[in-house]
């Protein structure tokens, strides 16, 4: 490989010489997935082999014990260092409640090897304050037949097995690298034996999917799916008898299936991850160094699952941060050579996925506060309490959010980026982008930001007229200020017009590509928004609107239900925005309002909060990209009507009036709703 070629991914895509050292040429030939409890010793051909690799270890990796780097390697009895992955026995945790008192542990006597024989197992000691207890597989149900679910998994892909694990890794595992490449394909050489029987039937229903995208395959008939899933759950369920990282590693691609997404399952997950211990900081554990890059990413694969599980299925959150030890991803967790070294296409692609399951753990962090903050029982009693107070309440709670929003796309990577170089290269390619999937999860989490906001101008509106003994009005609006009103509705249309637009230029290789499980509800979600803002409306006109704006969307969604591409994600988002539209048309008719007298309403709503504030009624007329300087929710919170300016930034031009972003008009009107905030549509994606 070329010098040039040794550079970082950053320089390669920027075209600029890289100053960076080369990336570290080492494989652990460990089982990240689990083996067979058949036991073997490495031979004097395997043993001259790791001599060789120890000899050629950088000075990075030349730290670890000799005893580490042979738990990396060779048979499943080296397996024994491991914690979560040994060919014969499964490990749980022993937390500070149970009825091993913590104190009396350390007076049982530990080997060399942080283990100690008891009556009831083996405890494994793997910190000062963490510790184990190591069970045998063979007490567990379905471990007689191991070998023979293995089996019938195989035979049912038969000969097609190394074809759809190549084409997993493909197309699923760059954008979710929940496995270990290498090691996976040097075990699959020996026998597909040495797996998990769940874990190897979930890549293959997964690869299966994209069974046509492999020349190869495309005209031959497929594997019976049906049987292979039959499988999976019986195998999966005997595996939870026994859990190892590798049961984890099976539910997650398991759930990314179109049709798979489950909460139960998402429960019964984060429960096996917490015996497991992947709640809990293993930076320091006296454990192979894979083995805790591994678990920290199975570990945030697990946090995402739950919160956006948590998201499209509305329901608790079963993780939260006072029970939350994990440390942030960095380059060390993952493994150092999964490439060809001669291909640096490929290497760029795995880089690229790399960063993108990184951002996705992070804004999954935003979005765990959104939901923390705005969607659990204690939140909407507290907003319920604040009467018509509640969007005020809303409205400063979100501002430090929105800023954090704000702060993750405007640094987002340019590999990740809908506008970078590299994806109109790959557009041109018949390579696959899963950047989409980040993308759309991003405008999720904006919209679910801002039903709230829009939703509790409606609940204002009830409290006030409660008070009054009035009416709500039909925009619902007695309780919130006209022009707050005006604000926080332009600023949500403009946010549906950009993710309407994201979607209409995707293109088939984003489409065809792996989408992350939550994909097809935020599809929907999108329309959903729209249909919340329709219903809201306070004019026919701008009602009038948003039903030709979800027809678009409509459309779009249809146009990229092609075979082959986006079908399973498309139809799920169609199928809401049609029971959706069935809903709406029960709305009661909304009264006309001309567009120069609402403008006046406005105008005069702004001038009596200026006064109301202690302005002059002019300042902060001008909403170009300076006002604020702190995100669309500026300093809201704190009373001052640039908070407000800061939060749209859009002129005082009535609601209805925004224009759809294919026209030249929509496009300034975006760039003023944003001012200097990046828009997340594709439009307005340049750095």
């Amino acid at each position: 490989m070329g010098e040039e070629e040794e550079s970082c991914v950053a320089c390669l895509v920027a075209g600029t010489e890289c100053s960076s050292p080369p990336p570290r040429k080492r494989k652990l030939n460990a089982d990240l997935e689990g083996s067979s409890s058949k036991r073997s010793s490495p031979g004097r051909s395997d043993i001259r082999r790791l001599r060789h690799r120890q000899q050629s270890l950088s000075c990075t990796t030349a730290s670890s014990s000799l005893i580490e780097d042979m738990a990396n390697f060779g048979g499943p009895t080296l397996l024994k260092r491991t914690l979560g992955l040994q060919a014969d026995r499964y490990s749980q945790y022993i937390g500070p409640t149970t009825d091993f008192e913590p104190s009396l542990i350390n007076l049982s006597p530990f080997d060399p090897h942080d283990e100690s024989l008891l009556a009831r197992g083996t405890l494994r000691k793997v910190s000062a304050n963490e510790t184990f207890l190591l069970l045998p597989d063979n007490n567990t149900p379905g471990y007689d037949h191991i070998f023979n679910d293995a089996d019938e998994v195989e035979n049912i892909v038969a000969p097609h097995g190394r074809k759809l694990i190549d084409l997993y890794f493909r197309v699923v595992h760059p954008a979710f690298p929940i496995i270990q490449r290498s090691v996976f394909l040097e075990k699959y050489e020996r026998s597909h034996r040495e797996f998990s029987p769940p874990l190897l039937a979930a890549v293959y229903i997964l690869a299966i999917n994209w069974w046509e995208h492999a020349e190869e395959l495309a005209n031959l008939p497929r594997p019976n799916v049906r049987e292979l899933e039959r499988l999976v759950r019986t195998t999966l369920a005997d595996a939870m008898y026994r859990p190892k990282l590798s049961t984890i590693q099976a539910g997650l691609l398991l759930s990314q299936r179109p049709e798979g997404d489950q909460w139960a399952p998402t429960a019964q997950l984060v429960a096996i991850g917490q015996e497991l211990g992947l709640h809990l900081d293993c930076s320091h554990w006296k454990i192979p160094p894979w083995e805790r890059g591994l678990r920290k990413r199975l570990a945030w694969a697990l946090y995402m699952q739950d919160k956006w599980g948590a998201l499209v299925h509305g329901r608790p959150s079963h993780i939260f941060a006072s029970n939350w030890a994990v440390q942030d991803l960095n380059p060390n967790d993952f493994p150092d050579v999964e490439w060809d070294d001669n291909d640096v296409e490929e290497r760029i692609e795995i880089e690229r996925g790399r960063i993108l399951f990184g951002q996705m753990v992070q804004l999954s962090q935003i979005l765990a506060e959104i939901l923390e903050t705005f969607y659990t029982l204690h939140a909407s009693h507290t907003a319920a309490n604040a009467g018509a107070q509640a969007t005020q309440l809303i409205l400063s709670l979100a501002k430090p959010i929105q800023l954090k929003l704000k702060e993750w796309y405007s640094g987002l990577p340019a590999v990740v980026r809908m506008d970078s170089n590299f994806q109109t290269t790959l557009s041109q390619t018949s390579r696959l982008s899963s950047i989409g999937y980040l993308h759309l999860a991003y405008f999720a989490a904006e919209i679910t930001l801002h039903r709230r906001i829009i939703r509790s101008m409606d609940a204002s509106a009830a409290a006030a007229a409660s008070v009054t003994g009035s009416s709500p009005s039909p925009a619902g609006a007695g309780g919130v200020d006209p022009y707050i009103q005006h604000i926080c509705r332009s600023a949500a249309k403009a946010r549906l017009i950009s993710a309407m637009d994201f979607v209409n230029r995707l293109t088939p290789s984003h489409l065809r590509s792996f989408w992350y499980f939550a994909s097809k509800t935020n599809f929907a979600l999108i329309g959903t928004f729209g249909s919340l803002l329709w219903a809201t409306s306070p004019g026919r006109e701008e009602g009038e609107w948003y039903r030709r704006r979800l027809g678009e969307y409509r459309w779009t969604l249809s146009v990229s239900s092609k075979p082959g591409e986006a079908k399973g994600l498309t139809e799920f988002a169609m199928g809401m925005l049609d029971i959706s539209a069935g809903l709406l048309k029960k709305l009661p008719e909304k009264p006309l309002l001309s567009r120069s007298g609402s403008a006046v309403d406005i105008d005069a709503a702004r001038r009596q909060s200026m006064l109301a504030l202690g302005g002059t009624g002019t300042a902060g007329m001008s909403m170009g990209s300076g006002g604020g300087g702190g995100g669309r929710f500026g300093s809201i919170g704190g009373g001052s009507m640039s908070g407000l300016e800061s939060y749209s930034g859009m002129h005082s031009a009535e609601a209805s009036g925004v224009q759809s972003p294919r026209s030249p008009e929509s496009e300034s009107s975006e760039e003023g709703v944003y001012g200097n905030f990046a828009t997340a549509g594709m439009a307005g994606m340049a750095d």
